[in-house]
């Protein structure tokens, strides 16, 4: 079985802006919740990197904390 690689890794992408909200949006759900590690296949050290990035886009504003 062949392991999906981490997105950051695979792009060279060692900081996570949370201005680029393009790429955030890529991991978060349709209900504006943060897809977990498991399933975006993110390594844990980016998972958290992208928890934090998600929730300072939150709150500037660039992103919805939630969808309706």
């Amino acid at each position: 079985m062949s392991e999906k690689q981490c997105f950051f890794k695979e792009n060279n992408i060692e900081h996570i802006d949370y201005k680029d909200v393009h790429v955030l949006k890529q991991f978060v759900n349709p209900n504006g919740r943060i897809i977990g590690s498991k399933r975006s296949a993110v390594s844990a050290k980016m998972q958290r990197r992208l928890a934090k990035a998600i929730k300072r886009a939150r709150f500037m504003a660039l992103m919805p904390y939630i969808n309706r």
